[in-house]
């Protein structure tokens, strides 16, 4: 039997709602983004998860305990290495002002191609690269098979599903998203990416 991978993203934030670098820092999910979030975890409901995975950031762990309240008997895992990219000192800051300085889409294509370039003070993206290999990694080798969801971020999971692609997958996955991986005997593939519920009244 495969391994098969739903890979969500946090629910909506201020930060993302105020268009602000969001990293390691954290900031809270909105009313709407918790609303999507619960949205998200009616959609995995039926799913016979045999774990949740996720990075230790408050909004990662807030959508985890969501998807969790369907699934009350699978035990949950926090792995550091599922943390969103170091942005440094540009944690926080306003997006317009960072990519007023650099080109948005050459650095994170830079960060998802594993070169060295970094933001100021954070992670370069050899070693983002290498943390968030371990992480799926690890994730796998606990899991054998079956079914797990990982919640995590932005670029911790774009980054991931360009390692298993054959070219860097340049895509921004919407929050409390939804793509799934399966992996059988080792080899990996990308069956759906950036999936959201179609009911969204979930209260």
């Amino acid at each position: 039997m495969p391994l098969t991978l739903f890979l969500v993203r946090h629910g909506r934030t201020v930060y993302n709602d105020t268009a602000r670098m969001q990293g390691w820092c954290d900031s809270p999910i909105t009313a709407d983004g918790l609303r999507m979030v619960r949205a998200t975890a009616h959609m995995l409901a039926h799913q016979p998860l045999d774990a949740v995975w996720t990075s230790p950031s408050g909004r990662a762990v807030e959508t985890a305990q969501e998807i969790l309240a369907h699934h009350p008997n699978t035990p949950l895992h926090v792995d550091d290495n599922l943390r969103e990219l170091s942005f440094g000192s540009d944690e926080a800051r306003r997006e317009a002002e960072v990519f007023a300085q650099r080109d948005i889409y050459q650095t994170f294509h830079d960060v998802l191609t594993g070169d060295t370039t970094s933001f100021p003070g954070g992670e370069n993206g050899l070693e983002f690269r290498t943390r968030v290999r371990s992480a799926f990694t690890t994730i796998e080798n606990h899991h054998p098979d079956g079914c797990v969801a990982v919640i995590s971020h932005g670029v911790t999971l774009t980054t991931y599903l360009s390692l298993i692609s054959e070219s860097p997958l340049i895509t921004s996955l919407a929050n409390a998203s939804v793509s799934t991986v399966s992996i059988d005997q080792g080899k990996p593939s990308i069956i759906e990416v950036n999936a959201l519920p179609h009911d969204m009244s979930i209260p």
